[in-house]
């Protein structure tokens, strides 16, 4: 196993040598910094043994160190006070977006080999969960429809052991539908029908389980999803991700969707740069919800980490699937926060929103508000969560209408986000071309 190791001058040479002896098959170093027990940096190399990588940005020489180098695994013997616990995050997020192990005394970070699809791909992944991520998948498939005939797989924590394919394009997904699958024992509510029922588009959904701290699942049945839309006639596929968690593929291109309310630490720290590295367009939610300070410091970041990154700051606009106007209105979602901008849409398309649960995912809550519920014509809820087993099997025993919610990302920042989706899809199309 070919090696890069990590040294500083807190230690002294002779002792660094010793150690990437003990090693064995070291390559090359890269200085990290201090200057206590060395001397020049053309003297430290001489001492070790091995030629020394060395930059004012450590980041700068590991990654040069990385791609003149064929190595599998870089070895850290620095020690505090010379890197912190922040910058090995930093380190190991270099080292995940190369798929190099990273290892030190007592922890190794260890990629999952990156398989490459048949056809082309984007990969749409997350800083978390509730960052609304399948509402974004949603709008970027049905955006590509214009120029491909795209295919959905998903990977989620309520998804089918074995790969389930619903076809979006031809199938009509009523709530009646949704509680037949529900009857069945199935999550109806999962990523893919959701995918179906907003897109129009074909989906395959997947299960996974655990998440790793980069954003890898411990179990999942991904490929045999990608091995169904490979041998579909569809030309591009979407990998949607799930929570912070997306599949082990190398896409042509990846998009990152960063909740506007998370902790901006998460994002500069952590795994965040890993994600932020890897996308070619970031889409920034709820971006309405938070100060201009705050969006200045996302851009700060992302520009640090990924300046060529296409950056744009979005709100969620509910999208009903269905006639609203001039019915009164039970309203469901999973967020508290997102009722009053929501109900206020939904009142400018004509209808009077006269009853609210922001309980979606809380079931013992939302039947609790469920009772509450009176005089309405209609519910407005999102395929999430407990949309199905509980609210349209509510409303549907009391012959109440079920309308679906989708909600659409709209630029708060000028920018035109539709066109920059397509003009991505375009460029992975043209370089598979």
């Amino acid at each position: 196993m070919k090696r890069i190791v990590l040294i500083d001058g807190e230690h002294y040479p002779d002792v660094t040598r010793w150690a990437i002896q003990k090693l064995g098959n070291v390559c090359c170093a890269v200085f990290l910094g201090g200057t206590e027990k060395i001397g020049s940096l053309r003297a430290l190399e001489d001492r070790i043994g091995v030629p020394l990588y060395h930059s004012p940005n450590y980041l700068d020489a590991l990654k040069r160190a990385i791609l003149e180098n064929d190595v599998e695994e870089v070895v850290d013997l620095s020690d505090e006070p010379v890197l912190t616990y922040e910058d090995r995050f930093r380190i190991a997020s270099l080292c995940m977006l190369f798929g190099v192990t990273y290892r030190g005394a007592d922890f190794m970070f260890t990629p999952k080999p990156l398989k490459k699809t048949k056809k082309p791909s984007i990969s749409i992944i997350g800083t978390g969960k509730r960052v609304g991520k399948t509402a974004v998948s949603g709008f970027v498939a049905r955006t590509l429809k214009e120029v491909a005939r795209p295919v959905i797989v998903t990977m989620g924590r309520g998804g089918p052991e074995e790969p389930e394919l619903i076809d979006g394009e031809k199938i009509e997904i009523t709530p009646q539908f949704l509680i037949k699958v529900a009857e069945e024992g199935k999550h109806a509510a999962s990523d893919h029908f959701e995918d179906a029922l907003t897109s129009r588009v074909t989906t395959i959904g997947c299960r996974r389980c655990g998440g790793g701290m980069a954003g890898f699942p411990f179990f999942d049945v991904v490929d045999k999803g990608v091995e169904i839309a490979e041998n579909l006639p569809h030309d591009l596929i979407i990998l949607e991700g799930s929570g912070a968690t997306f599949p082990a593929y190398r896409a042509d291109a990846y998009i990152l969707i960063i909740g506007g309310r998370q902790k901006t630490d998460f994002l500069r720290g952590y795994f965040g740069p890993f994600r932020i590295a890897l996308a070619d367009l970031i889409i920034v939610t709820m971006s309405d919800e938070i100060s201009p300070e705050k969006r200045k410091e996302i851009r700060k970041i992302v520009e640090e980490i990924n300046p060529k990154a296409d950056l744009h700051f979005t709100a969620f606009c509910p999208r009903p699937l269905g006639n609203i106007s001039g019915k009164r209105l039970g309203l469901i979602m999973t967020s508290q926060s997102a009722l009053p901008k929501a109900k206020e849409q939904l009142e400018k398309l004509g209808a009077e929103v006269v009853a609210t649960s922001g309980n979606l995912s809380n079931r013992p809550k939302l039947r609790a508000d469920l009772e509450n519920f009176s005089g309405i014509d209609a519910v407005a809820v999102e395929l999430k969560a407990a949309a199905v087993d509980v609210v349209t099997k509510w409303a549907l025993e009391r012959g109440i209408e079920v309308i679906y919610l989708d909600n659409e990302p709209v630029n708060i920042d000028g920018k035109g986000l539709r066109k920059s989706v397509l003009e991505l899809g375009k460029r992975v199309l043209g370089r598979r071309a």
